[in-house]
């Protein structure tokens, strides 16, 4: 008679467990959540009696994916407003608004996506277009990074009179007339003026979200950087069972974020975990935010905008070192990396297990290098942002600076590890493109041929631990989940495809996903 009951029996299987000798097993055996053993189909299936089966059909098992930086409600708001993703074009980006207002009848307009680098006329736009087009309606059109905005007239009217001179911001203007761009810091101008979306409209999008996470694989996500009142949203969620998917949320460093930390500490209810502030050093590359330490290639005199002073920086990092809080710092210019990592140097003296990271680290002195590793300085980066932004990199940064871009190879060797994400919407959410772009340096339409800065891809191994054990050691949780062993949770990814390891791009998705021994997507 064969013993131990369990829930639920996995055979027939590849199971690739990235424990620390990189086993693979044929059936594992699950019970109440957790993972009870692995081995070969014989040995699982006659020693547990078990509730049910699922014969894998041979198909690839991994750990659940986690995106290391993602943006749950901005991708909601992205829903929920003018969806102006992959415009082609100014004239179609106005179109789309066009179509968006047609049905939703908005007093003021928002949306978002819109990418000049997709344009014939790269240029950063104004807003004469806007202007003829809504002479009356309010319209807010948000860049794809999410750091500037394009304004028309009828809503700069709403703002009425506000100084120009903005600490880490910038207002466009152009002989002597607002061009209706605000940049970064500058954005706080407007957003008294953004109507807020329902909680049940958020709500309702989330769980559209969580649903194509699942479909990809995706279990968990580093929500990075949120207001109070979206934690509130997100702990109603995870306490009335509407969101099963583990997220790892940053809180942006406002006063009623501080209060809940210093008085929660590190705060866990159920698959919701807080225990990081984000920081938001620089702005972006794309709009010319990014902090640098020499100018610009196509802005001459400028080098970028500074959204947080080394002093603040520093006080917020001593403040989550004293209740045990992680920072994860927005630092995508070498300058605003510099500032990171100086800042590291002092925390690593009182705690060298900090875990404090840099989001994105895009562009990196290679000078600095060193530091990651001489600070214990966790890179946390997006593949898909090199194969995006390798149409106009070089022309921001010069071909000098080059050598330290996006350099995920020499990042992970610094430290040994290195987290990956996709910083949703910004860019897709399918975890396949992620691989192609950190392996081949190629996106899905396999471009450019032979791969952007091809030296510094990472290996097929690294590439998926850096989206399973690296990124659950990034947040604290190699205990629970990254790997497929023994006393760990059930959670992993049957996938419908085998991993692609060629250079050329093939479609995959999740074949089935579970999340703690429970089946939340299956493709049948």
């Amino acid at each position: 008679m064969k013993g131990e009951a369990v829930d639920l029996v996995i055979f027939n299987a590849k199971i690739y467990s990235l424990d620390e000798g990189n086993h693979t097993y044929q059936a594992m055996a699950i019970k109440d959540g957790k993972i009870v053993e692995l081995g070969p189909d014989r040995q699982i299936l006659n020693k547990y009696r078990y509730t049910k089966s699922v014969d894998a059909e041979g198909k690839e098992i991994y750990p659940g994916f986690i995106d290391a930086h993602g943006h749950l409600f901005s991708y909601a708001e992205l829903k929920l407003g003018a969806n102006l993703l992959g415009c082609s074009s100014e004239q179609e980006m106005i179109e789309r608004v066009f179509d968006y207002q047609n049905k939703t009848k908005r007093k003021i307009i928002i949306g978002s996506g819109w990418d000049q680098s997709l344009w014939e006329n790269s240029s950063m736009p104004d807003n004469r277009r806007l202007n003829e087009e809504f002479p009356n309606t309010p319209v807010c059109l948000y860049r794809i990074d999410g750091h500037s905005a394009l304004v028309n007239r009828a809503f700069i009217d709403l703002l009425g009179d506000f100084d120009l001179d903005i600490k880490g911001g910038e207002v466009s203007i152009d002989n002597g007339k607002l061009t209706g761009m605000f940049i970064d810091a500058a954005l706080s101008v407007l957003e008294p003026y953004i109507p807020a979306y329902s909680s049940s409209e958020i709500k309702k999008q989330l769980k559209l979200i969580q649903k194509e996470l699942l479909g990809y694989g995706i279990t968990g996500v580093h929500e990075a950087g949120i207001e109070f009142e979206e934690l509130k949203l997100l702990s109603e969620m995870v306490s009335d069972n509407e969101l099963s998917i583990y997220v790892y949320a940053m809180l942006n460093p406002s006063k009623e974020n501080r209060e809940f930390a210093l008085e929660k500490g590190i705060f866990n209810l159920k698959n919701l975990s807080v225990r990081s502030f984000k920081a938001y050093v620089d702005g972006a590359l794309g709009s010319s935010g990014a902090l640098l330490k020499q100018d610009y290639l196509d802005k001459k005199d400028y080098k970028g905008l500074c959204l947080m002073d080394p002093d603040e920086l520093n006080e917020l990092a001593e403040f989550c070192l004293d209740i045990g809080y992680q920072l994860n710092s927005h630092g995508i210019g070498d300058s605003a990396i510099s500032i990171i990592l100086d800042m590291c140097s002092n925390i690593y003296k009182k705690n060298p297990d900090h875990r404090f990271r840099i989001e994105h680290a895009q562009i990196i002195d290679m000078e600095d290098l060193h530091k990651f590793s001489d600070y214990a300085v966790f890179p946390s980066v997006q593949p898909t942002h090199a194969t995006t932004d390798q149409r106009w990199v070089q022309a921001k940064i010069g071909k000098e600076r080059m050598s330290g871009a996006y350099a995920f190879k020499s990042l992970k060797n610094q430290v040994g590890m290195i987290a990956l994400g996709t910083d949703f919407p910004v860019e897709y959410t399918n975890p396949f493109y992620t691989i192609h772009a950190a392996v081949h340096r190629m996106n899905n339409k396999d471009y450019p041929d032979g791969g952007f800065l091809k030296n510094e891809s990472l290996s097929m191994e690294e590439t998926i631990k850096g989206m399973t054990f690296w990124n659950a050691f990034a947040s604290f949780d190699e205990g629970r989940f990254g790997t497929i062993e023994k006393g760990k949770r059930a959670t992993f990814v049957i996938l419908d495809k085998p991993l692609n390891r060629q250079a050329k791009f093939i479609e995959n998705f999740s074949w089935k996903t579970y999340i703690d021994g429970r089946l939340l997507h299956s493709l049948e």
